[in-house]
């Protein structure tokens, strides 16, 4: 991400905020610029595909043959370019699920597509997921299951070396991967090389996580680490897509275990958090997250997407879908109808800021610094942005749209380069001469987005009531909702 200030000069992130703080202070925890750019993307898919998929089982138990893996048709660039049409720009791969299989030729293991029909044990769908991505512009991610129902070592001292090469051989040989997806899948049941048996692990010890994320960056330094705990980006707690409605992107993670975490806590992040880490919000597009023929007609409306996106994006996460290829290795056309509409419904809904290019006045700005006035909030730049004087224990923005406008959805963004500052606040509208609250909120961040009746007004003000540093908005936007959008919950 690269901030512009002047004809010809171009600074990074890093060096964006340390020109501007001896200005504007920035708060103690802030994100990399990685992460910045990771909380632009929005919405990121997933592609569970493996040998459930041919099973029809959700978690196989690692005995299975690998002559059951046979795609007939598989097509990754089929995969990639519904993703790009419907907004994403990552895909995340089930390299290997629980049951150990892999989709590339493992060096350590014959629980792989080299012993399958496959192109004739040639395949390597790795390579062919991350080609497809780099053709079509979008950034390629892993997840590799830390839990394997097959290898007989899982549970005993052998199994991190293994588990640590494969992660060698998947961060070595498929180039760039923007992300490594780490769950906390933590043993049980399984084959394990023929001992069918139950083993447990600790969670907090028996993987080394530490030493195995320090791999994991040193293999590739520009990585970004999913787990409950990071460090980069977290679970939210739960796998319907949504986080809470207050929802700090910051968190303390060195109570965090991977696995055994408090969902709660995950869910809201933590105001005084010592740690930047990015939320993500993992959800199916259909019930299970395999394939299941049966499910074809279970998958989720264009409605439906479009309302977990209010509850991921608009709470400041991102959101994470699962659309998973079928037993040809592609995607079913209910899923990709789904997609295109539930994309069609977003730009719809957003194609129109009633209030970009407005007049805006603050009740206070810093040092009365026209650099950053409340006019910065509507020109549709994220890199610039409004902060209130010192001192402004409450502060507002007025907003005049012209003329009355017909809204029932607004967007309200922080500047989170520099920190997640506000905790409260409303907004209120001019009706019928006069101010009426439409909505209230506590945190903000990268993006919130709130959902109201329509109303009909020419005057808006944002009131900011409670914040941890100076105030400070980068956009605000007014819309009014595609039709095909569900009525607003109450």
């Amino acid at each position: 991400m690269l901030f512009i200030l002047l004809p010809g000069l171009v600074l990074s992130l890093e060096a964006y905020c340390q020109t501007e703080i001896s200005r504007f202070p920035t708060n103690k925890v802030l994100p990399s610029e990685q992460q910045v750019s990771y909380q632009e993307m929005e919405v990121i898919g997933f592609l569970h595909f493996n040998m459930n998929t041919f099973t029809g089982k959700e978690w196989g138990n690692g005995d299975e043959d690998p002559a059951l893996f046979n795609p007939t048709a598989l097509d990754a660039e089929q995969w990639v370019k519904v993703a790009r049409d419907a907004g994403m720009k990552e895909l995340i791969l089930t390299a290997k699920h629980h049951d150990g299989f892999c989709l590339w030729p493992s060096r350590y293991t014959e629980h792989s597509i080299k012993n399958s029909p496959y192109k004739n044990g040639k395949g390597d769908i790795v390579k062919e997921f991350t080609d497809a991505c780099r053709k079509y512009g979008l950034k390629a991610g892993i997840y590799l299951s830390p839990w394997d129902r097959n290898n007989s070592e899982y549970g005993k001292p052998g199994y991190i070396s293994y588990y640590r090469n494969q992660l060698t051989e998947l961060l070595t040989n498929y180039g760039t991967i923007s992300e490594i997806w780490f769950d906390g899948a933590n043993g049980g049941t399984g084959y394990y090389g023929g001992a069918n048996e139950e083993r447990r692990i600790d969670a907090k010890t028996y993987y080394g996580w530490d030493s195995t994320i320090k791999l994991v960056k040193n293999l590739q330094p520009g990585i970004l680490v999913f787990s409950d705990a990071g460090p980069d980006i977290h679970w939210i707690g739960n796998e319907n897509g949504s986080v809470g409605e207050t929802f700090w992107s910051t968190i303390n993670n060195d109570h965090l275990v991977i696995g055994a975490s408090d969902m709660a806590y995950l869910n809201s992040g933590d105001q005084a958090g010592n740690k930047w880490i990015c939320g993500e919000c993992d959800v199916s597009i259909r019930p299970g997250w395999f394939y299941h023929p049966e499910e074809d007609s279970l998958v989720k409306t264009p409605e439906n997407l479009a309302d977990l996106y209010y509850k991921s994006v608009g709470r400041n996460a991102v959101l994470l879908l699962n659309v998973p290829p079928d037993k040809q290795g592609l995607i079913a056309d209910n899923d990709i109808k789904a997609l295109q509409k539930f994309r069609s419904i977003l730009n719809e809904t957003f194609k129109t800021n009633f209030a970009s290019g407005r007049q805006a006045q603050a009740s206070s700005t810093w040092n009365d610094d026209k650099q950053y006035s409340a006019s910065n909030i509507l020109d549709n730049n994220i890199n610039t942005f409004w902060a209130a004087g010192k001192n402004a224990d409450s502060v507002e923005i007025s907003i005049d749209l012209g003329k009355p406008v017909i809204f029932d959805r607004i967007l309200i963004s922080e500047p989170v380069p520099y920190g997640q500052r506000i905790a409260e606040f409303r907004i209120e509208a001019e009706i019928n001469g006069k101010w009426t609250e439409l909505c209230r909120g506590t945190t903000i961040g990268f993006k919130r987005l709130l959902r109201i009746n329509p109303v009909n007004a020419g005057k808006v003000k944002i009131i900011i009531k409670k914040a941890n540093n100076i105030p400070a908005l980068s956009e605000f936007g007014l819309f009014k909702a595609s039709v095909y959008e569900k009525p607003v919950e109450r």
